[in-house]
Formats: structure tokens, sequence, C-alpha cells
């Protein structure tokens, strides 16, 4: 990816480095005492959503499926625009033979789906904003599922959600930063960007983070 790309701070700071320490700091740490959003519970999408044929959208280090123990058979295809990620995710799981594709999710997505399942884990508040922006990305999804298939994930709300003080502050840091945008991301507004191309979706704020699913691509009547 360009370093003039829009996209490109939301995931360049994913270097060698980032990823060895990623599970224990972020996962370890960060997502209990600062977010307080327990892994446990999306392990627990994982495990609830995950379909015969997976697409996993910024995949980070692949825990998150790695623990949710896909049953043999299971096609995993794992797509980013950083191939660090794509690498260090790609030899985690290499017992299950992941498809490994280098791509932005906010261009059409060159991949061969249709796919049962998709995560967007800790991806939408790296995403440039504003919000509305967002629905490109859930858009390129939906467009590569069946037409039963689920888009599921958690990102971090922005600063007007309820936050503990450590929690604002890390928002805040990650946006000057440039890793996150997302300070104007809300509960409400992620519905609206699912429901643009989702029939079901279900948004539910589990500390500073919205896990969500979204079933059935194409608009609601």
């Amino acid at each position: 990816m360009e370093r003039d790309d829009p996209s490109y701070k939301g995931q360049s700071g994913y270097n060698r480095f980032m990823l060895a320490i990623y599970d224990p700091w972020v996962l370890g740490f960060t997502t209990r005492a600062v977010w307080h959003t327990p892994n446990a519970v999306m392990i627990d999408h994982y495990k609830r959503y995950l379909g015969k044929r997976h697409l996993d959208v910024g995949p980070g280090t692949g825990y998150f499926i790695e623990k949710a123990e896909p049953p043999s058979g299971t096609e995993i295809t794992l797509l980013d625009p950083n191939p660090n990620v794509l690498r260090h995710a790609g030899q985690r799981l290499a017992a299950l033979h992941p498809t490994t594709v280098e791509a932005d999710v906010m261009k059409p997505l060159p991949v061969r789906g249709p796919f049962d399942s998709a995560a967007l884990s800790a991806v939408l508040h790296c995403l440039r904003g504003p919000m509305s922006n967002k629905a490109i990305a859930i858009r390129n999804v939906a467009d590569v599922l069946t037409p039963e298939g689920v888009l599921f994930g958690a990102t971090v709300l922005g600063t007007t959600e309820e936050h503990t003080r450590s929690a604002r502050f890390m928002i805040k840091a990650g946006n000057k930063q440039g890793g996150f945008d997302n300070l104007g991301d809300t509960a409400d507004g992620l519905r609206e960007i699912l429901e643009q191309s989702f029939q079901e979706v279900d948004v539910d704020v589990v500390g500073s983070a919205a896990l969500f699913a979204a079933t059935r691509p194409g608009i609601a009547t």
C-alpha cells in the first residue's frame, strides 16, 4: 500500500515487532484493562458465527480464529493490506491451510466467494472516517457473502460514547498517532452503516467496544 493511500496509517503500525507483542499487550492487557471487552466474548462470536467458508479481514495475529477451533474442513481466507500480518497469521494458522490475500477492504475485494461468514475484528476503528465512509468496507464484504451470510466483529467506539478515563485517553492518543480514526464513531452510526448492506443487524456495546453481527446481505425491506 502506498504511503499516500488514505488507508495507509490504519495498518502501517503492524510490523514484526508489534505483531510479536500484540497478544500479550493488546489482547492480554488493553482489551481487558482499558476497553473492558473480554476476549472470551469475541471468541464466542467466532464460535457462533464462523462458517464453513470464512473470510477474515484484518486477522491480526490469527488469535481469534485459533481460539475458536474451527472444525476440520473449514476454509479460511485471510485478507489484509499488510504482508507482515498475512505472514504472521498465516504461519500461526498453518494447520488450517489458509489462503492469504493482500488487499484493502476499502476497495472491491479480489477474492473468490461466496463466503458463509466474514469477520471485521478491530478493523473499523482503524479505517478512515467519517463513519459514513466506512460503509464502503461493509458493502465490499457484503458483496462476497452468500445470501444467508454473516458479517461479525468488534470495533472501539468514539469519544461521544461512555468510556473510562483510561479508555478515553487511549482513543485520543490513537487518533493523534493516526492508527485510529474513530472519534465520531457511535453504536447508532455502526448500526446505520450495517443496515445499508444487511437485512438483519445486531449491535451490542461491551465496555468501550461495539460487538456486531449482520446477516443476509441486502437492504432491509
